[in-house]
This record gives structure tokens, C-alpha cells and sequence, in this order.
């Protein structure tokens, strides 16, 4: 893909196409091509046709300033994320422009592919876990298991930021939160990534097809466990959760479950990753931010979302015809929303393509808008802050080796690291290493009882050896 695919509404209404489709591109988002293409893309869509119409993947809307996006997001009455597996509405293909391959089968993910009501009431059962009072109570859990990760390497001098911390943190506190046993953070963590990571027409399918099969397996005895003996985390709201006058049925919640898992382990992964690289390829930002953290994390941390826009973006179908930012669609036509693209618009963003620890205003989309915007927001926020935190504190000398960075070979679904090998200074161990470290932490999420709601259980976790 490059950016001379973009052609003229002329001629493509002189060939007969539809008007309102005049603006036609090639556009494949799942293509190397793409993820190295990115910036020149974006500003060819964005100048030429911020909404465009592209015949890929069986034709879909592509919009990409933010203004349409903001517009477009905004419209739920005319949107649908529907996911219609069964066929039992109107066919709707949920997020995923093309659907998932069909061997992995045809699965609803979670709420995000619903739409109210059962949509709301999903987000209402779940928001009393996930938000800012109830995120901060684990602030030492987190805190505690960032330690142990960097513990096992701080003697080295050699890190993988990604298989040694970034993959680690947020796989290990997803699970707490979800009330299922620390220590099968490995059972959960390969397929959650390798399922995004790997091209669907790669010869690694089939194990990862398997692994994922094996993690949904763990999931269902995750399920009839807590059912039958509860225990407080998302899995036991979810079980007990009234969803539209009704208990969801266990294939309902299975994909809820993979979503949050999905959400909270890969996200927070390909943040992490990406700005730990970019502090290292600009050394006196990264003292900056290390000297300045009271008054420029929280800037720092929206900026990278911004640029790195973890999540690139999101399909919805059109449920109705309608007209929005200025084109007709009609209904059932599949649209493709860009967080990311949104994020480099000039209109809204001065030199898009910069990195400004201090931009102000910067009301980005990567957590999504309207009423499907990302519920774990609050926790990937605190995650990211707590690693980069200890980073700079331990190793603030870091250097990565860019032989070594490994990076989603495309963008499609998650902009995304397989590793990131750094090196420093080495320093000294401050505590016990990740295996007993979760021991400990499972023995305070069971004796504290961290997971219920935030309605039931305020004060923060307390950690004890």
C-alpha cells in the first residue's frame, strides 16, 4: 500500500461507481506495508478524503480525521457493533474488518460486540471493578509485582521489556482482578498475544488456534468454579450479573471474559513496550520525564497514547440509513473507525507526528469515543505509570538494542512489541523473586478480599509477607 493508491472521485464516477463512494482508496490496514506507511497514509486520507470508501476485505467506509471520527463515534443510533453469530438478527459482523478466520469460529467478543441495552448493563455490572477508586486500591499489588519482575534481572544488566515486564505486570493483575489464581498468568499470556500477533495465514495458526482453545477451556472451569464456589473478582460479577432481565448463558460470558483479558494483557503490553523504546532512543527526554514526573507523567502518558494509539482502531456497521460528516450510508455498510489516524489530524494536533511530553488539550481517541469507549482506561493508565515509574528508577541508564526490537509485523488489530532487549548498569535485588512474590499476592487477594467492588471494599491493599 502506498499512498499513490489513493484515486481521484473522477474517476472512479466515470467508471460508473457509486457517488457517494467517489472517494475510493486502496486500503488494507493488515499489510507490513501499512505500519511502515502509516504517517504518509494518514495525511494522504486525512488531506484528500477523510471519509473514504475502500473495496478491501469486501468493501467498507474508512474514516480517518478526527473530526469525522469524533462525529461518526458519536452516533450510536446509527451504529451497530453487533456481533450476530447465530444469524438470529441481521447478520452483523461486530468489530473485526474481515471477520476472524473461520477456524477460530464464529465467537461474540464480549460487550464490545453488543449493543444496548445488554451492551449498558455488561459496563454497569463491571464498572464498580474498574474504576479510578476501585483501580487505585491495587496500586501496591502492581507496585509489588513490577518489583519482583525486575528483581529477577536487575543483576544482569539484560532485560526483555516486554517478555520480562510488560508481559508480566498486567497479565498477573488482569488476573487478580478477575478472582482467577496469579499463577496461571502463563496458561493466559501466549495465546492472548500470539492470537493478535500472528498473520492468519501462517503456518503458527494451528498451535495458536490450540492454544486459545486451551485458554477458553480454562476459562469455562474458571466459570463453574467460582459459580459453584464464589470468590470476588469480575468472573463472580459476571456470573451473578442480571444482564437485560436474564443470566447470560456460559458462551455469553466466555467472550466477555476473553475480552478482558484481551483488553488487559496485549494493550497495556504494546504501550509499555513502545514508549520504553522511544525513552531510550531520547535519553535527555527520558531524564527529563525521570527529574519532571510530579508535573509530567500524566502529560507523558496521554501523549503516548496518542501517538502509539495501542489499539488502532474499531468496525462498526451502519444500522440505518443515514448522513453524517457530510456522506450517505446506507444501511448495513461496514466502517472502519481510526482512533489512531484520528490521532495525527493537524487540525486538532500541532506536529502530529512528535512526541510532546507536555502537549496540552490532547484529547485523543485510543481508549475509543462514545458509549463503547475502552472500560479498562483507568486500568492501563495506572499499569503503564507504575512500570515506567520503576524503570526510570532502577534502570535509568537503559539502552535497547534495536537489532533486537521486534515489532508487530502488522498494526491491524494491536500496535504491538515482541521484544524490546535493553541493557544497563546493574543494581541490586530488593526483595523476593516473581514466583514467591505471587504467592504472597495471592495469599493477600484471598485473605483481603481486593477483588470485590469498590462498593463493598475501599481501603488498599495491604502487603504482608
Amino acid at each position: 500500500m502506498t499512498t499513490d493508491d489513493v484515486v481521484s472521485g473522477d474517476d472512479r464516477t466515470q467508471q460508473g461507481g457509486d457517488d457517494r463512494k467517489k472517494h475510493r482508496v486502496e486500503f488494507d490496514r493488515h499489510t507490513p506495508e501499512y505500519r511502515h506507511q502509516f504517517e504518509d497514509i494518514t495525511h494522504e486520507l486525512q488531506s484528500r478524503c477523510p471519509i473514504a470508501w475502500t473495496d478491501t476485505h469486501g468493501g467498507h467506509w474508512v474514516a480517518s480525521g478526527n473530526r469525522e471520527v469524533f462525529e461518526l463515534a458519536r452516533s450510536a443510533e446509527f451504529l451497530s457493533n453487533d456481533h450476530d453469530v447465530r444469524g438470529e438478527r441481521r447478520g452483523y459482523k461486530g468489530i473485526s474488518i474481515p471477520p476472524p478466520p473461520r477456524e477460530r469460529g464464529e465467537v461474540q467478543g464480549g460487550f464490545l460486540e453488543m449493543d444496548p441495552p445488554e451492551q449498558r448493563h455488561y459496563r454497569q455490572a463491571l464498572n464498580p471493578y474498574l474504576s479510578p477508586a476501585a483501580i487505585s486500591r491495587w496500586i501496591p499489588v502492581i507496585d509489588e509485582v513490577v518489583r519482583a519482575a525486575l528483581d529477577e534481572k536487575i543483576e544482569e544488566g539484560r532485560i526483555d521489556f516486554v517478555d520480562d515486564l510488560a508481559n508480566i505486570v498486567p497479565a498477573v493483575l488482569t488476573l487478580a482482578m478477575m478472582g482467577i489464581p496469579l499463577k496461571d498468568w502463563t496458561v493466559y499470556n501466549e495465546p492472548a498475544h500470539a492470537s493478535v500477533y500472528t498473520p492468519p495465514h501462517s503456518p503458527d495458526m494451528p498451535r495458536v488456534i490450540e492454544l486459545s482453545q486451551n485458554m477458553g477451556r480454562g476459562l469455562a472451569m474458571a466459570i463453574a468454579e467460582i459459580r459453584a464456589n464464589p470468590r470476588p473478582g469480575l468472573v463472580d460479577a459476571l456470573v451473578r450479573a442480571e444482564i437485560n432481565g436474564k443470566t447470560p448463558p456460559d458462551s455469553e460470558l466466555l467472550g466477555v471474559l476473553a475480552l478482558l483479558i484481551g483488553g488487559g494483557f496485549d494493550t497495556t503490553t504494546a504501550l509499555t513496550a513502545h514508549s520504553l523504546e522511544w525513552l531510550g532512543e531520547n535519553p535527555a527526554e527520558r531524564e527529563r520525564l525521570s527529574r519532571e514526573r510530579d508535573t509530567l507523567l500524566d502529560s507523558a502518558t496521554e501523549e503516548f497514547l496518542r501517538f502509539y494509539a495501542p489499539a488502532p482502531g474499531d468496525g462498526r456497521t451502519f444500522s440505518a440509513d443515514c448522513e453524517i460528516a457530510g456522506t450517505r450510508f446506507k444501511e448495513g455498510e461496514r466502517l472502519w473507525l481510526s482512533w489512531a489516524m484520528a490521532n495525527r489530524d493537524p487540525a486538532v494536533f500541532p506536529d502530529p507526528n512528535t512526541i510532546d511530553m507536555r502537549r496540552p488539550a490532547n484529547r485523543h481517541s485510543s481508549f475509543g469515543l462514545g458509549i463503547h469507549r475502552c472500560i479498562g482506561s483507568n486500568v492501563a493508565r495506572t499499569v503503564f505509570k507504575r512500570m515506567v515509574v520503576q524503570v526510570l528508577d532502577r534502570m535509568p541508564d537503559y539502552r535497547c538494542d534495536p537489532e533486537g526490537a521486534e515489532h508487530y509485523e502488522t498494526i491491524g488489530i494491536i500496535q504491538g512489541m515482541r521484544h524490546l532487549p535493553a541493557t544497563f548498569t546493574p543494581g541490586p535485588r530488593l526483595g523476593a523473586g516473581l514466583d514467591e512474590t505471587l504467592k504472597v499476592l495471592q495469599k493477600v487477594c484471598d485473605e483481603q478480599r481486593i477483588a470485590e467492588p469498590v462498593t463493598v471494599r475501599k481501603a488498599k491493599a495491604r502487603i504482608t509477607e
